[in-house]
Protein backbone atom coordinates (compact mmCIF):
# COMPACT_ATOMS: atom_id res chain seq x y z
CA UNK A 1 0.00 0.00 0.00
CA UNK A 2 1.53 3.10 -1.10
CA UNK A 3 1.85 6.28 1.71
CA UNK A 4 -0.50 8.89 1.56
CA UNK A 5 0.63 12.16 -0.65
CA UNK A 6 1.54 14.77 1.35
CA UNK A 7 -1.91 16.53 -0.19
CA UNK A 8 -3.79 13.79 1.20
CA UNK A 9 -2.53 14.45 4.44
CA UNK A 10 -2.58 18.13 4.37
CA UNK A 11 -6.21 17.81 3.37
CA UNK A 12 -7.29 16.10 6.16
CA UNK A 13 -5.12 18.41 8.99
CA UNK A 14 -6.94 20.79 7.07
CA UNK A 15 -10.48 19.45 7.49
CA UNK A 16 -9.89 18.95 11.15
CA UNK A 17 -8.62 22.41 11.46
CA UNK A 18 -11.67 24.34 9.83
CA UNK A 19 -14.20 22.15 11.53
CA UNK A 20 -12.35 22.87 15.17
CA UNK A 21 -11.38 19.18 15.81
CA UNK A 22 -7.97 21.24 15.90
CA UNK A 23 -8.30 24.46 17.55
CA UNK A 24 -6.47 27.53 17.23
CA UNK A 25 -3.14 26.85 19.48
CA UNK A 26 -3.30 23.24 19.31
CA UNK A 27 0.50 22.27 19.07
CA UNK A 28 0.78 19.78 16.18
CA UNK A 29 3.06 17.07 16.03
CA UNK A 30 6.97 17.22 15.57
CA UNK A 31 8.09 16.52 12.06
CA UNK A 32 9.37 13.33 12.73
CA UNK A 33 6.46 12.19 15.14
CA UNK A 34 3.67 12.91 11.92
CA UNK A 35 6.11 10.74 9.79
CA UNK A 36 5.57 7.88 12.30
CA UNK A 37 2.03 8.57 12.64
CA UNK A 38 1.04 8.87 9.14
CA UNK A 39 4.07 6.21 7.44
CA UNK A 40 5.65 9.19 5.48
CA UNK A 41 8.75 10.14 4.95
CA UNK A 42 10.02 13.31 7.39
CA UNK A 43 10.66 15.36 4.21
CA UNK A 44 7.00 14.87 3.21
CA UNK A 45 6.40 15.84 7.11
CA UNK A 46 7.73 18.95 6.23
CA UNK A 47 5.89 19.40 2.80
CA UNK A 48 2.30 18.64 4.66
CA UNK A 49 3.50 21.76 7.27
CA UNK A 50 4.42 23.64 4.42
CA UNK A 51 1.35 23.45 2.42
CA UNK A 52 -0.75 24.14 5.83
CA UNK A 53 1.33 27.39 5.76
CA UNK A 54 0.94 27.98 2.41
CA UNK A 55 -2.84 28.27 3.13
CA UNK A 56 -2.86 30.22 6.60
CA UNK A 57 -3.79 27.15 8.95
CA UNK A 58 -0.61 26.72 10.87
CA UNK A 59 2.26 28.81 12.33
CA UNK A 60 5.73 27.65 12.85
CA UNK A 61 7.76 29.42 15.66
CA UNK A 62 11.32 28.31 15.96
CA UNK A 63 12.05 25.78 18.87
CA UNK A 64 8.48 25.91 20.07
CA UNK A 65 7.24 23.94 17.16
CA UNK A 66 4.44 24.22 14.53
CA UNK A 67 1.08 25.34 15.90
CA UNK A 68 -3.00 26.00 14.54
CA UNK A 69 -2.85 29.70 13.32
CA UNK A 70 -5.85 31.25 14.89
CA UNK A 71 -8.91 31.64 11.85
CA UNK A 72 -9.73 35.30 12.94
CA UNK A 73 -7.33 36.33 9.38
CA UNK A 74 -6.36 39.37 11.64
CA UNK A 75 -2.53 38.13 11.46
CA UNK A 76 -0.11 37.42 8.31
CA UNK A 77 0.91 39.67 5.22
CA UNK A 78 -2.76 40.47 4.38
CA UNK A 79 -4.80 40.98 7.88
CA UNK A 80 -8.55 41.28 7.58
CA UNK A 81 -9.25 45.10 7.98
CA UNK A 82 -12.96 44.34 8.63
CA UNK A 83 -13.15 44.81 13.31
CA UNK A 84 -16.09 43.27 14.95
CA UNK A 85 -16.56 46.85 16.93
CA UNK A 86 -16.07 50.20 16.80
CA UNK A 87 -12.15 51.17 15.57
CA UNK A 88 -10.11 52.90 18.23
CA UNK A 89 -7.27 52.91 16.31
CA UNK A 90 -4.92 51.61 13.21
CA UNK A 91 -1.85 50.87 14.48
CA UNK A 92 -1.65 48.31 11.29
CA UNK A 93 -0.14 51.04 8.76
CA UNK A 94 1.89 54.39 9.01
CA UNK A 95 -0.30 56.97 7.01
CA UNK A 96 1.27 60.15 8.62
CA UNK A 97 -1.15 63.49 7.56
CA UNK A 98 -0.14 67.11 9.34
CA UNK A 99 -2.99 69.55 9.93
CA UNK A 100 -3.56 71.74 6.83
CA UNK A 101 -1.95 69.29 4.23
CA UNK A 102 -5.47 69.37 1.99
CA UNK A 103 -4.93 72.94 2.27
CA UNK A 104 -1.84 72.88 0.69
CA UNK A 105 -3.33 70.36 -1.95
CA UNK A 106 -6.21 73.01 -3.02
CA UNK A 107 -3.46 75.91 -3.33
CA UNK A 108 -1.14 73.75 -5.29
CA UNK A 109 -4.01 72.71 -7.49
CA UNK A 110 -5.38 76.23 -8.03
CA UNK A 111 -1.40 77.13 -8.98
CA UNK A 112 -1.87 74.72 -11.62
CA UNK A 113 -4.63 74.99 -13.42
CA UNK A 114 -3.33 78.98 -14.29
CA UNK A 115 0.24 77.67 -15.13
CA UNK A 116 1.02 78.55 -18.49
CA UNK A 117 0.73 75.20 -20.57
CA UNK A 118 -1.64 73.36 -18.39
CA UNK A 119 -2.29 71.23 -20.73
CA UNK A 120 1.07 69.59 -20.43
CA UNK A 121 -0.11 67.87 -17.87
CA UNK A 122 -2.57 65.79 -19.76
CA UNK A 123 0.29 64.97 -22.35
CA UNK A 124 2.43 61.24 -21.62
CA UNK A 125 5.94 62.10 -19.68
CA UNK A 126 9.01 59.73 -21.27
CA UNK A 127 9.47 56.62 -18.83
CA UNK A 128 11.37 57.48 -15.78
CA UNK A 129 9.93 61.39 -16.36
CA UNK A 130 11.28 65.05 -18.28
CA UNK A 131 15.44 65.69 -16.75
CA UNK A 132 13.23 69.01 -15.35
CA UNK A 133 11.68 66.62 -12.60
CA UNK A 134 14.42 64.69 -12.75
CA UNK A 135 16.79 67.43 -11.68
CA UNK A 136 14.73 68.92 -9.22
CA UNK A 137 14.89 65.26 -7.86
CA UNK A 138 18.29 65.00 -7.52
CA UNK A 139 18.60 68.49 -5.50
CA UNK A 140 16.62 67.22 -3.22
CA UNK A 141 18.79 63.81 -2.60
CA UNK A 142 21.55 66.47 -2.06
CA UNK A 143 20.03 66.89 1.57
CA UNK A 144 20.44 62.51 1.83
CA UNK A 145 23.96 63.23 0.59
CA UNK A 146 23.23 61.28 -2.32
CA UNK A 147 24.97 63.51 -5.16
CA UNK A 148 23.26 61.85 -8.75
CA UNK A 149 23.09 63.70 -12.48
CA UNK A 150 19.63 63.53 -13.55
CA UNK A 151 20.22 61.03 -16.23
CA UNK A 152 20.47 58.87 -13.15
CA UNK A 153 17.34 59.48 -11.59
CA UNK A 154 14.32 57.65 -12.50
CA UNK A 155 11.15 58.89 -11.26
CA UNK A 156 8.12 55.79 -10.28
CA UNK A 157 4.96 55.42 -8.99
CA UNK A 158 6.11 55.30 -5.04
CA UNK A 159 9.34 53.02 -3.52
CA UNK A 160 7.47 49.72 -4.33
CA UNK A 161 7.27 49.99 -8.22
CA UNK A 162 10.88 51.48 -7.85
CA UNK A 163 11.66 48.33 -6.49
CA UNK A 164 9.56 46.51 -8.97
CA UNK A 165 11.40 47.73 -12.34
CA UNK A 166 15.07 47.44 -10.21
CA UNK A 167 14.34 43.59 -10.05
CA UNK A 168 12.50 43.25 -13.38
CA UNK A 169 15.24 44.79 -15.24
CA UNK A 170 18.40 43.59 -13.25
CA UNK A 171 17.41 40.02 -11.87
CA UNK A 172 16.40 36.84 -13.74
CA UNK A 173 13.97 33.64 -12.10
CA UNK A 174 16.15 31.70 -9.86
CA UNK A 175 18.61 34.46 -8.54
CA UNK A 176 19.41 34.53 -5.14
CA UNK A 177 18.39 38.12 -3.11
CA UNK A 178 19.60 38.73 0.01
CA UNK A 179 17.20 40.63 2.87
CA UNK A 180 17.40 40.78 6.42
CA UNK A 181 15.63 38.23 8.52
CA UNK A 182 12.97 40.53 9.65
CA UNK A 183 12.48 43.41 6.70
CA UNK A 184 10.15 45.83 4.93
CA UNK A 185 7.04 42.99 3.75
CA UNK A 186 6.60 44.64 -0.02
CA UNK A 187 10.38 42.61 -0.57
CA UNK A 188 8.78 39.40 0.07
CA UNK A 189 5.97 39.81 -2.41
CA UNK A 190 7.92 41.05 -4.80
CA UNK A 191 10.97 38.10 -4.91
CA UNK A 192 7.99 36.06 -5.30
CA UNK A 193 6.26 37.92 -8.05
CA UNK A 194 9.80 37.24 -9.92
CA UNK A 195 10.92 34.49 -8.99
CA UNK A 196 13.48 35.62 -6.36
CA UNK A 197 15.23 32.84 -4.50
CA UNK A 198 14.86 35.05 -1.16
CA UNK A 199 17.81 34.67 1.02
CA UNK A 200 17.62 35.83 5.00
CA UNK A 201 20.40 37.50 6.24
CA UNK A 202 20.14 37.36 10.73
CA UNK A 203 19.78 40.63 12.31
CA UNK A 204 21.30 41.81 15.23
CA UNK A 205 20.41 44.58 17.90
CA UNK A 206 22.44 47.28 15.43
CA UNK A 207 21.79 45.85 12.19
CA UNK A 208 22.02 42.65 10.06
CA UNK A 209 24.81 40.41 10.60
CA UNK A 210 27.55 41.08 8.34
CA UNK A 211 29.87 37.87 8.29
CA UNK A 212 26.29 35.97 7.77
CA UNK A 213 26.01 37.76 5.11
CA UNK A 214 29.88 37.65 4.00
CA UNK A 215 29.38 33.58 4.90
CA UNK A 216 26.40 33.78 2.29
CA UNK A 217 27.98 35.69 -0.70
CA UNK A 218 30.51 33.28 -0.54
CA UNK A 219 28.57 29.95 -0.69
CA UNK A 220 25.93 30.91 -3.18
CA UNK A 221 25.95 33.40 -6.32
CA UNK A 222 24.04 36.34 -4.89
CA UNK A 223 22.44 38.56 -7.56
CA UNK A 224 21.31 41.86 -5.33
CA UNK A 225 21.17 42.62 -1.27
CA UNK A 226 18.26 44.51 -0.28
CA UNK A 227 18.95 46.63 2.46
CA UNK A 228 17.51 49.43 4.64
CA UNK A 229 20.46 51.14 6.77
CA UNK A 230 18.82 54.37 7.71
CA UNK A 231 16.02 53.90 10.10
CA UNK A 232 14.92 50.17 9.27
CA UNK A 233 11.52 48.70 9.13
CA UNK A 234 10.28 47.38 11.41
CA UNK A 235 13.34 47.49 13.73
CA UNK A 236 14.53 51.31 13.38
CA UNK A 237 18.23 50.63 13.49
CA UNK A 238 20.74 52.78 12.08
CA UNK A 239 23.78 51.42 10.94
CA UNK A 240 26.94 53.62 11.54
CA UNK A 241 30.06 54.04 9.06
CA UNK A 242 31.66 51.15 9.76
CA UNK A 243 29.08 48.89 8.99
CA UNK A 244 28.18 50.72 5.92
CA UNK A 245 31.86 50.03 4.26
CA UNK A 246 31.91 46.73 5.69
CA UNK A 247 28.37 45.96 3.69
CA UNK A 248 29.20 47.70 0.32
CA UNK A 249 32.82 45.60 0.75
CA UNK A 250 30.83 42.39 0.76
CA UNK A 251 28.85 43.31 -1.92
CA UNK A 252 31.74 44.29 -4.16
CA UNK A 253 33.95 41.60 -3.47
CA UNK A 254 30.22 39.45 -4.41
CA UNK A 255 30.25 41.45 -7.44
CA UNK A 256 26.26 41.88 -6.88
CA UNK A 257 23.90 44.98 -6.28
CA UNK A 258 23.28 46.60 -3.28
CA UNK A 259 19.15 47.61 -3.41
CA UNK A 260 18.85 50.68 -1.01
CA UNK A 261 15.71 51.56 0.19
CA UNK A 262 15.89 55.19 2.02
CA UNK A 263 11.96 55.79 2.32
CA UNK A 264 11.79 56.61 6.40
CA UNK A 265 15.42 57.80 5.86
CA UNK A 266 14.48 61.42 6.27
CA UNK A 267 13.37 60.81 9.88
CA UNK A 268 17.20 60.80 10.81
CA UNK A 269 19.26 63.81 9.68
CA UNK A 270 22.61 62.54 11.23
CA UNK A 271 22.62 59.55 9.57
CA UNK A 272 26.36 58.35 7.96
CA UNK A 273 26.61 58.90 4.39
CA UNK A 274 24.36 56.49 1.84
CA UNK A 275 25.26 53.19 0.36
CA UNK A 276 24.95 54.98 -2.74
CA UNK A 277 27.90 57.27 -1.87
CA UNK A 278 29.96 54.40 -1.38
CA UNK A 279 29.38 52.12 -3.59
CA UNK A 280 27.26 54.09 -6.41
CA UNK A 281 28.56 51.59 -9.36
CA UNK A 282 26.41 48.77 -7.95
CA UNK A 283 23.69 50.63 -5.68
CA UNK A 284 20.30 51.82 -6.49
CA UNK A 285 18.93 53.57 -3.76
CA UNK A 286 15.12 53.93 -4.40
CA UNK A 287 12.30 55.94 -2.01
CA UNK A 288 9.45 58.03 -2.12
CA UNK A 289 7.48 61.08 -0.40
CA UNK A 290 5.12 58.42 0.76
CA UNK A 291 6.07 58.99 4.89
CA UNK A 292 7.48 62.22 4.48
CA UNK A 293 4.23 63.89 2.31
CA UNK A 294 1.39 61.50 2.12
CA UNK A 295 1.17 57.99 0.89
CA UNK A 296 -1.80 58.41 -1.43
CA UNK A 297 0.39 60.82 -3.68
CA UNK A 298 2.02 57.86 -4.88
CA UNK A 299 5.82 59.90 -6.29
CA UNK A 300 8.63 57.58 -5.97
CA UNK A 301 12.04 57.44 -7.19
CA UNK A 302 15.28 55.08 -8.04
CA UNK A 303 18.53 56.41 -8.60
CA UNK A 304 20.83 53.68 -10.62
CA UNK A 305 24.16 53.25 -11.80
CA UNK A 306 24.38 55.18 -15.26
CA UNK A 307 25.24 51.67 -16.51
CA UNK A 308 21.68 49.91 -15.62
CA UNK A 309 19.51 53.38 -16.27
CA UNK A 310 18.43 52.26 -20.14
CA UNK A 311 17.70 48.76 -18.70
CA UNK A 312 15.17 50.15 -16.05
CA UNK A 313 13.84 52.86 -18.42
CA UNK A 314 12.52 49.76 -20.38
CA UNK A 315 11.22 48.03 -17.59
CA UNK A 316 9.09 51.21 -16.96
CA UNK A 317 8.17 51.15 -20.53
CA UNK A 318 6.96 47.85 -20.16
CA UNK A 319 4.74 48.90 -17.03
CA UNK A 320 3.68 52.07 -15.83
CA UNK A 321 5.86 54.38 -17.50
CA UNK A 322 6.34 56.17 -14.00
CA UNK A 323 4.73 58.47 -12.58
CA UNK A 324 1.33 60.97 -13.76
CA UNK A 325 2.25 64.51 -15.09
CA UNK A 326 0.05 65.87 -12.57
CA UNK A 327 1.45 63.88 -9.76
CA UNK A 328 5.17 64.82 -10.79
CA UNK A 329 3.97 68.64 -10.95
CA UNK A 330 2.46 68.50 -7.12
CA UNK A 331 5.72 66.53 -6.29
CA UNK A 332 8.41 68.42 -7.86
CA UNK A 333 6.60 71.98 -7.02
CA UNK A 334 6.33 70.63 -3.23
CA UNK A 335 9.92 70.00 -3.38
CA UNK A 336 11.30 73.26 -5.26
CA UNK A 337 9.06 75.66 -3.08
CA UNK A 338 10.40 73.75 0.28
CA UNK A 339 7.35 72.06 1.10
CA UNK A 340 8.73 68.73 1.23
CA UNK A 341 11.69 69.87 3.38
CA UNK A 342 9.35 71.78 6.01
CA UNK A 343 6.75 68.74 5.97
CA UNK A 344 10.39 66.60 7.06
CA UNK A 345 10.70 68.53 9.73
CA UNK A 346 7.30 68.50 11.16
CA UNK A 347 7.78 64.60 10.83
CA UNK A 348 11.00 64.29 12.62
CA UNK A 349 9.10 66.10 15.46
CA UNK A 350 5.60 64.32 15.44
CA UNK A 351 7.72 60.89 15.10
CA UNK A 352 9.78 61.25 18.32
CA UNK A 353 6.36 63.00 20.36
CA UNK A 354 4.94 59.52 19.30
CA UNK A 355 7.78 57.68 20.21
CA UNK A 356 7.42 59.78 23.60
CA UNK A 357 3.87 58.66 24.21
CA UNK A 358 4.76 54.87 23.38
CA UNK A 359 7.66 54.54 25.92
CA UNK A 360 5.34 55.91 28.41
CA UNK A 361 2.47 53.91 27.41
CA UNK A 362 4.62 50.42 27.23
CA UNK A 363 7.24 50.92 30.04
CA UNK A 364 9.05 47.38 31.17
CA UNK A 365 7.37 45.31 27.50
CA UNK A 366 10.46 44.23 25.91
CA UNK A 367 10.31 47.11 22.87
CA UNK A 368 12.16 47.99 20.01
CA UNK A 369 12.14 51.30 18.37
CA UNK A 370 14.29 54.26 16.55
CA UNK A 371 13.91 57.35 18.82
CA UNK A 372 12.13 59.24 16.00
CA UNK A 373 10.73 56.76 14.04
CA UNK A 374 6.78 55.68 13.31
CA UNK A 375 7.05 52.04 14.27
CA UNK A 376 7.80 50.38 17.38
CA UNK A 377 8.45 46.39 17.79
CA UNK A 378 7.27 44.90 20.39
CA UNK A 379 8.24 41.13 21.45
CA UNK A 380 5.44 39.39 23.14
CA UNK A 381 5.61 36.52 26.02
CA UNK A 382 6.52 32.83 24.98
CA UNK A 383 2.36 32.03 25.79
CA UNK A 384 1.32 34.90 23.68
CA UNK A 385 1.01 33.83 19.86
CA UNK A 386 1.00 36.73 17.52
CA UNK A 387 -2.11 35.54 15.55
CA UNK A 388 -4.22 35.25 19.39
CA UNK A 389 -2.95 38.43 20.59
CA UNK A 390 -4.00 40.05 16.72
CA UNK A 391 -7.28 38.45 17.20
CA UNK A 392 -7.52 39.87 21.21
CA UNK A 393 -6.74 42.98 20.33
CA UNK A 394 -9.53 43.28 17.11
CA UNK A 395 -12.03 42.73 19.73
CA UNK A 396 -10.81 45.73 21.51
CA UNK A 397 -10.86 47.93 18.04
CA UNK A 398 -7.59 47.62 18.02
CA UNK A 399 -5.66 46.59 14.27
CA UNK A 400 -2.16 45.34 14.51
CA UNK A 401 0.99 43.70 12.42
CA UNK A 402 2.17 40.68 13.24
CA UNK A 403 5.37 39.92 12.84
CA UNK A 404 5.99 36.97 10.34
CA UNK A 405 4.60 39.72 7.97
CA UNK A 406 8.20 41.34 7.93
CA UNK A 407 10.13 37.62 8.38
CA UNK A 408 11.88 36.99 5.84
CA UNK A 409 12.70 33.26 5.05
CA UNK A 410 10.72 30.24 7.78
CA UNK A 411 11.46 31.73 11.12
CA UNK A 412 8.38 33.68 12.45
CA UNK A 413 8.88 36.12 15.20
CA UNK A 414 6.60 36.17 18.15
CA UNK A 415 6.11 39.83 18.02
CA UNK A 416 4.14 42.84 16.81
CA UNK A 417 4.79 45.86 15.36
CA UNK A 418 3.09 48.76 15.78
CA UNK A 419 2.70 51.69 13.51
CA UNK A 420 2.53 54.89 15.49
CA UNK A 421 1.07 57.53 12.87
CA UNK A 422 -2.09 57.21 11.92
CA UNK A 423 -4.23 57.52 15.07
CA UNK A 424 -4.56 61.53 16.08
CA UNK A 425 -1.45 62.32 18.71
CA UNK A 426 -4.61 62.37 21.72
CA UNK A 427 -5.55 59.18 20.83
CA UNK A 428 -2.22 57.24 20.78
CA UNK A 429 -1.60 57.15 24.35
CA UNK A 430 -4.71 55.90 25.33
CA UNK A 431 -4.77 53.19 22.57
CA UNK A 432 -1.52 51.86 23.59
CA UNK A 433 -2.52 51.52 27.00
CA UNK A 434 -5.47 50.03 25.94
CA UNK A 435 -3.29 47.59 23.91
CA UNK A 436 -0.86 47.02 26.77
CA UNK A 437 -4.22 46.38 29.07
CA UNK A 438 -5.09 43.32 26.54
CA UNK A 439 -2.03 41.72 25.93
CA UNK A 440 -0.98 41.91 30.11
CA UNK A 441 -4.28 39.88 30.12
CA UNK A 442 -4.05 37.35 28.41
CA UNK A 443 -3.19 34.13 30.41
CA UNK A 444 -0.03 32.01 30.07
Amino acid sequence: MRPPSYKHVADELAAAIRAGTLPAGTRLPPHRALARQRGIAVATATRVYAELAARGLVVGEPGRGTYVRHPSGYDGPEPSRALPVPRVADLSFNQPLADGQADELRRALRALSTSGDVEALLRQHPPGGRRQDRAVVATYLLERGIDAAPADVLLTGGTQQALDVVLRALTRPGDVLAADALSYPGIRLLAAAHGLDLAPVPVTPSGPDLDALDRLCRARRVRAIYTMPTVHNPLGWVLDAERRARLAAVARAAGCLVIEDGTYAFLETAAPPPLRELAPERTCYVASLSKNVATGLRFGFAVVPARHAAALTGALRTTTWGTPGLVTAVATGWIADGTVARLERARRADAAARQETAREALAGMDVTAHPASYSVWLRLEPHQRPDHVAAVLAEEGILVSTGDAFAIGPSRPRALRLALATPPPGELGPALRRLRRAVDAIPP
